[in-house]
């Protein structure tokens, strides 16, 4: 191996984001919400990583815990480390955190219409970003917020419109020109597609992918859909209740399914060529994060449930060299007993 091979690998193998032991909860009415729960989880820089689950599943408590967007009054990182590019960002201040948001780290919400501020037009909100992070001018801040419209496919002029006047596709296009400002080290899409229809959104995934590779971000993409994970993403992670339970390469996981989870998903969609009257379906409910069960937390709905199961929690053993599973089934552990 050359020694430029040996730098690539060295580059290529760089963790820009590491989350280890990662434990979030809310305070509700009805109790404590267990939201995340021992989260291991790594990015590398350049990484396209694509985040599933269902609803519940803990995702955007994830995205938001890497951010120390939480709820201050009733969400709160219990347990666990989060390390952005070496820096554990659990430890820092606010001051610290406000100058990596936007800059270092940026994140597109799901709903452009309630993240974009409707008394601001959409220039002022951009050029708030150049303004805080790089010190520019208005003036200048103001170009430059006209160079990111036009980057992603909107003509300058609009930036002295508010957000009211942008349809659904071109106000995520706005948010995506905001989160790329800065040219961030870590991009995290938040179902940046949910409420758009096909078209829109084929033209936002294409338009992430070409300042992907433009700017060499690293990505977390957070969606329900596995066609825009495959489209995007190199690798994936699936989470139930909190937890990692399935991850690996893109081909590795959606050719071959290990979790009786992730097997659940992909069994309940649709197939052109194989018509049913109904589509498959996995048995019972999301666990209640206020209520979870002991062991496995899909051990209630899981049809290869055994009694270890509802016992311990399996960790993620690695099965393949780009597949990890957390499944007593497939990884054929063995476990001491809880008494």
């Amino acid at each position: 191996m050359s020694i430029i091979d040996i730098e690539k690998r060295k580059i290529k193998m760089k963790n820009i984001l590491e989350i280890e032991d990662l434990y979030v909860s809310y305070k509700t009415f009805g109790g404590i919400a267990r939201a995340v729960n021992g989260l291991n989880l790594n990015v590398q820089q350049g990484e396209s990583l694509g985040l599933v689950g269902e609803t519940g599943a803990g995702k955007t408590t994830t995205a938001l815990s890497i951010l120390k967007l939480l709820p201050p009054r009733t969400g709160s990182i219990d347990e666990g480390e989060i390390f952005f590019d070496g820096v554990a960002l659990t430890k820092k201040s606010d001051d610290y955190l406000q100058k990596i948001r936007g800059n270092k780290i940026s994140m597109i919400f799901q709903n452009p219409l309630t993240s974009l501020n409707p008394v601001f037009t959409i220039g002022e909100q951009i050029s708030m970003v150049f303004t805080r992070h790089y010190s520019l001018s208005q003036k200048e801040a103001w170009k430059k917020a006209g160079e990111m419209l036009e980057v992603v496919g909107i003509p300058s002029r609009r930036a002295e419109e508010y957000p009211h006047q942008f349809s659904g596709g071109m106000r995520q296009r706005v948010g995506i020109a905001a989160s790329l400002a800065c040219r961030p080290d870590l991009l995290i899409a938040d179902e940046p597609t949910t409420a758009l229809d096909v078209t829109i959104q084929a033209q936002v995934l294409e338009l992430l992918k070409e300042l992907k590779q433009k700017y060499n971000t690293s990505l977390i993409m957070i969606s329900h859909n596995l066609g825009v994970i495959a489209e995007i993403c190199q690798n994936v992670a699936v989470m139930y209740a909190g937890c990692i339970i399935e991850h690996g390469s893109i081909e590795e996981v959606f050719r071959h399914p290990l979790h009786p989870y992730t097997r659940g998903l992909f069994a309940s969609l649709p197939d052109i060529y194989d018509k049913k009257e109904r589509l498959n379906a996995m048995k019972g409910f999301v666990s209640d994060a206020l209520n979870l069960p002991e062991g496995c937390k899909f051990n209630p709905r899981c049809p290869y449930v055994m009694e270890k199961c509802k016992l311990n929690m399996p960790k993620l053993i690695k099965i393949e060299p780009d597949h990890y599973v957390a499944c007593f089934k497939e990884s054929k552990m063995e476990v001491k007993e809880i008494d």
